[in-house]
């Protein structure tokens, strides 16, 4: 079978979004092998379209030692840097999008501010693939699941102005134990102080704090069975799409128009805070999450 390497060194989220492209290239009949950070090899097998992970984080790093790739496959972003790397492997083909630093190349334009579903999917249906941008859904991991039912609320974020303030997730979370619900906090392990902080300003006990205590297939397996997500912009939130649980997504300073849950699932509710983290407020968002949890059992 012909082998494509996929470049996606990124987070969770980006490799969720990249679902559905991943998926037409193995439907394709290639052997996708994607570069992409380690600790993504369990959520990587987990989509179906991956046969192996070769470790790579960012741009630095990035060494292959197949044989020469049938297809490299860019969805890093738009070059040109990125676009040399896979070059230097010496790929049969490369698909990528066009970049007027290397005018040989030949792709479709980027587009800004596209959905990254949409970017991705695109690319490859520019070079003949057939795809499909709703092919999200992910198969639950059969591993323990923390808290089934659970509100999770994740307050923590790879970048730091994606974060919403912690004392709000706190009196969110509060708002949740008053209406007789179970509510967990997770994150990573980096994120464990941040977790308790909400948890303690939420007066939940120190248990309900998962964060830095579950592994990916764990935590992927707790949003499935979830009844409810509350996060800022990250990759719990592309989790809680592929499982089509409900969720409430504050977003900002980035765009919900391009990370954002697909317009047509009224379960999934993002709000836009644009650069202001407290633009969005506790009360907003509690009204979303009933809002979605009323959608999810009609």
């Amino acid at each position: 079978m012909s082998i494509a390497l996929v470049l996606r060194a990124l987070g969770i989220g980006e490799l969720l979004t990249a679902v559905p492209a991943l998926r037409a290239l193995r439907r394709g009949g290639l052997n996708v092998v994607l570069a992409a950070p380690p600790e993504l090899n369990d959520l990587a097998i987990l989509t179906g379209a991956v046969e192996g992970l070769l470790p790579t984080r960012g741009l630095d790093g990035l060494t292959w030692n197949g044989r020469r790739p049938d297809l490299a496959v860019n969805m890093h972003g738009r070059g040109p840097r990125s676009h040399r790397l896979m070059m230097e492997l010496r790929p049969r083909r490369l698909w990528a999008y066009a970049n007027p630093a290397l005018p040989r190349l030949k792709g479709p334009r980027w587009h800004e501010h596209e959905h990254e579903v949409e970017r991705w999917c695109r690319l490859v249906k520019w070079y003949g693939s057939r795809v499909d941008p709703g092919d999200l859904a992910l198969p639950v991991p059969l591993c323990h699941n923390p808290a089934p039912g659970a509100v999770v609320i994740h307050p923590g974020a790879r970048e730091t102005a994606r974060r919403w303030p912690p004392e709000r997730f706190a009196e969110v979370a509060r708002a949740m134990v008053a209406e007789g619900l179970r509510v967990v906090v997770t994150g990573s392990r980096r994120e464990r102080p941040l977790a308790l902080l909400v948890a303690a300003q939420a007066k939940l006990a120190p248990t309900s704090v998962l964060a830095g205590r579950t592994s990916l297939k764990e935590l992927a397996a707790l949003v499935a069975g979830a009844g409810l997500v509350v996060s800022a912009d990250t990759g719990v939130a592309h989790l809680a799409t592929a499982y089509g649980t409900p969720s409430v997504v504050v977003f900002g300073p980035g765009s919900p128009a391009r990370w954002g849950p697909p317009a047509d699932r009224p379960w999934h509710r993002a709000l836009a805070r644009g650069a202001d983290p407290r633009a969005v407020t506790v009360e907003e968002v509690v009204a979303a999450g009933r809002e979605v949890l009323s959608v999810s059992v009609a």
